[in-house]
């Protein structure tokens, strides 16, 4: 996929998370913005999986250790979700484990736990489109 569909479907999932913020603003489980982004996001016609598994392989090998990735928009972009005070690095460090775990070049972090979701919404790129 090239940087113009990702940058699309991007659009896309930027403007999914506002409408489940307008609808609900801060406060609630991340569970409650989990469903209703995904339902969002399948308005939009994008194919989207959630609570993915993706094991950890090292040197051609899985081992005994696998990740969950809150949601996989088309295949290629991770978004991940939260509902805190505060997002602090090791949110954005989980982000960019899966990423590049999982091999894929573009990733949000969506934090719905703000008064504006502008606010709350972080693109993160691994590698280079």
């Amino acid at each position: 996929m090239n940087k113009e569909e990702l940058d699309n479907i991007g659009t896309k999932i930027v403007d999914a998370a506002y409408c489940v913020h307008k609808e609900f603003g801060p406060g609630l489980l991340e569970s409650v913005y989990e469903f209703c982004l995904i339902e969002e996001l399948k308005s939009r016609n994008l194919t989207v999986n959630s609570q993915v598994r993706l094991p950890l392989n090292y040197k051609g090998k899985t081992l005994n250790k696998e990740f969950i990735i809150d949601l996989l928009v088309e295949n290629e972009i991770i978004i991940e979700l939260k509902a805190v005070e505060f997002v602090l690095p090791v949110h954005e460090v989980q982000l960019l484990t899966y990423m590049k775990l999982a091999d894929k070049k573009l990733g949000y972090l969506i934090n719905f736990n703000v008064p504006l979701i502008k606010d709350g919404i972080q693109r993160k790129i691994h590698g280079y489109f």
